[in-house]
């Protein structure tokens, strides 16, 4: 399956995907004994569907992807626990261990919104702080390697390395967890870097299922980014 690069190192890639927006309407006929009809009553449904919340339907439309990101992402991204997770584990592993986040930009706390952040335009205030935060990168996976070869185990070295070191998992989903994901993380108010995340999971969610994304954004979608 395509991968969508995010950030600098991060990707989103559908492994797999189960039903297609008419699995959501032969759910929901079977109440009637009744599946599929005509392309304009099977559309119009899911528009019903979703106008008024009979989401059940949604949820035999099931997404699995394979995610990397940075780890400060991916604690929000567990927070939304109707889903089921797997995720690379330092303690029987260093491979990717080098990788952290190296961001493009510098945000300060908005004094007003305390979900909030502000990109800052001072090129040599930028400079400094990323260099600060390669810095620690390297000081702390030098450390973290000599406790390897000091014969440390892998499940100790690894409490030296920081929350910017990208980790990997598989995520699978149904349709309704994952509005509910984008609702809460395809909007302004979601931190800018798991918005990147939530944009690109739209962009499939979009291809795969059209007439089910186009009437959540039309009835449920609640956030401010996606179209």
């Amino acid at each position: 399956m395509s991968e969508k690069k995010i950030l600098d190192k991060g990707f989103v890639k559908l492994i797999d995907i189960l039903g297609d927006d008419r699995t959501a309407v032969k759910s929901a006929r079977v109440s009637y004994g009744k599946e599929l009809s005509s392309e304009e009553r099977d559309k119009k449904l899911i528009y019903y569907l979703m106008e008024h919340k009979h989401h059940s339907p949604f949820e035999h439309q099931v997404f699995t992807f394979h995610i990397k990101t940075p780890i400060f992402v991916a604690r929000q991204w567990m927070r939304h626990r109707i889903g089921s997770y797997n995720e690379i584990s330092r303690r029987y592993t260093t491979k990717y261990a080098e990788e952290f986040y190296i961001p493009n930009h510098i945000r300060t706390q908005d004094t007003k919104n305390k979900q909030g952040s502000i990109k800052v335009d001072d090129n040599e205030r930028i400079k400094k702080v990323i260099s600060l935060i390669n810095g620690l990168y390297n000081e702390t996976f030098k450390i973290y390697n000599e406790l390897l070869e000091m014969g440390v185990a892998r499940e100790m070295a690894r409490i030296v390395l920081p929350v910017g070191q990208y980790t990997q998992f598989y995520w699978t989903v149904n349709t309704r967890s994952l509005m509910n994901f984008l609702n809460l993380r395809a909007d302004s108010h979601a931190q800018w870097e798991i918005q990147q995340y939530a944009i690109a999971l739209a962009n499939v969610f979009k291809e795969k299922l059209p007439w089910t994304y186009e009437a959540f954004i039309k009835f449920e979608y609640r956030g401010d980014l996606l179209k």
